[in-house]
């Protein structure tokens, strides 16, 4: 099923820029901060990109989306089902135990938490690559060029405004799906 929608998002014209084999050893550990995040078709371009890299990816959902016939084939993609109306969730915590265990696992996650335009990002994508020791990739979506690929990896501190601000140098409005729906860095809303 995963060879499938690789060679469906690559024949609908995508380029996945991968890095050569052996070169980027965080990538079997690490969490991935996938922006811009404006529409659903985020999740099949990003996750054939995930699974191009071979690697134990996982991804946050909503719970929305795990409904029949739908939920079964999330969970055999790799997809975890967050309840994000719920500020207990504890979906830092379950990712954690998860790094915790060993192993390669790689979760991405749109800091975003939303298609909708937002002027901070989420802070659980931060906190689970920093209490769980392993680095931050961002990876991007450039819908203007189509193409998907990876920054390099940011080791987080203990400033979670700093560590942001780097990661969100890279992206541009113009890179969305929905350009409407992504605030970038410094750009005041009218």
């Amino acid at each position: 099923m995963k060879r499938i929608l690789i060679a469906i998002v690559k024949l609908c014209g995508w380029k996945l820029l991968l890095p050569a084999p052996g070169t980027r050893p965080e990538l079997k550990r690490c969490v991935f901060a996938v922006a811009p995040h404006t529409a659903v078709s985020d999740f099949f371009v990003g996750a054939a990109y995930l699974w191009s890299l071979d690697v134990n990816g996982k991804v946050f959902i909503k719970k929305e989306f795990f409904r029949w016939p739908v939920g079964p084939i999330l969970r055999r993609l790799g997809a975890i089902s967050i309840d994000r109306g719920n500020r207990h969730n504890d979906m830092v915590g379950t990712a954690v135990r998860e790094f915790a265990k060993g192993g390669s696992l790689a979760i991405a996650i749109t800091p975003e938490a939303t298609r909708k335009p937002v002027r901070r990002w989420k802070r659980g994508f931060w906190e689970i690559a920093r209490q769980a020791n392993v680095p931050i990739v961002p990876a991007y979506l450039d819908f203007k060029r189509k193409e998907v690929g990876i920054y390099d990896a940011v080791t987080p501190t203990d400033d979670f405004e700093a560590d942001v601000a780097a990661i969100r140098r890279h992206y541009r409005k113009e890179m969305a799906k929905r350009p409407e729906n992504f605030i970038e860095v410094g750009v005041r809303e009218e």
